[in-house]
């Protein structure tokens, strides 16, 4: 769905994702390694400074000129 997004809408599309090899089965073009299965971002309760480190990077992966799948981790 991500890569419609980014070719219909032409909205960029960053996937925080826990699963790194199915988004890329999947196509995703931009992909934010998440944390676990249950809380990609971090638990909620606890992870804020992990929470807001994911965002930033998601963030920056929305500015980056890709021309391939790509995978920002740090």
């Amino acid at each position: 769905m991500t890569r419609e997004i980014e070719r219909v809408a032409q909205i960029p599309v960053a996937q925080i994702a826990t699963i790194v090899p199915i988004m890329l089965t999947v196509g995703a073009n931009r992909i934010v390694p998440g944390v676990a299965i249950p809380h990609p971002v971090g638990n909620p309760e606890e992870d804020k400074k992990t929470r807001r480190k994911l965002v930033l990077r998601a963030l920056k992966a929305l500015q980056a000129d890709i021309s391939e799948q790509t995978i920002f981790e740090s």
